[in-house]
């Protein structure tokens, strides 16, 4: 990450139907309500269920002008495509958070895989695997705060989806934490 700078940014890729709009459009929310200014962009690939998705965040303290990563902070790849695609980034020490489920595995000391869809399975619902990865990379970045994020999953999803997710996102915080903060 950018020593000194307050800008970040974050690139979430994996396929169609994993949630990781939702998730980038949650992670800048949760940065609007720290008060920060926020930019989301996502592009799809020819399917918008099962070709390859991209969102990326741009979190800072001052006014945004350019809108696009220039150099991420972090990568979450939730498929092999995703993680080949952006796998060069991590030789710049880039983390790259990748599913470790459904990629390959990959070495060196910028390359950590969680097996995001497994634990998300185990916890009761697969299809918030985008939930347990957010929590992953914002509690690894510190990007903002789980505080933050668990506000805008409340407000987001209503009764027990909200608490199912509240503990995915809890579980992901968790695991960031484990991988040690660069923050």
């Amino acid at each position: 990450m950018r020593p000194h700078s307050p800008r970040r940014e974050i690139i979430l890729a994996g396929s169609g139907g994993q949630g990781l709009v939702l998730s980038a459009v949650l992670l800048a929310e949760a940065a609007l309500l720290e008060g920060k200014n926020a930019v989301q962009t996502q592009s799809y690939g020819i399917a918008s269920r099962g070709g390859l998705s991209l969102a990326e965040v741009i979190i800072d303290e001052a006014e945004i002008i350019f809108q696009q990563v220039r150099r991420p902070d972090c990568v979450l790849a939730l498929t092999e495509e995703a993680a080949k695609k952006f796998e060069s980034w991590a030789a710049e020490g880039v983390p790259i958070f990748y599913d470790s489920t459904l990629a390959r595995e990959r070495s060196g000391p910028h390359f950590h895989g969680l097996p995001f869809t497994r634990i998300a399975s185990d916890l009761g619902n697969v299809g918030s695997v985008n939930i347990l990865a957010l929590g992953t990379i914002a509690a690894h970045t510190g990007v903002v705060q789980r505080a933050s994020l668990e506000h805008v999953v409340r407000h987001r999803f209503g009764g027990k989806s909200a608490q199912l997710n509240l503990q995915i996102l809890l579980a992901g915080s968790e695991l960031g934490a484990a991988q040690g903060a660069h923050a």
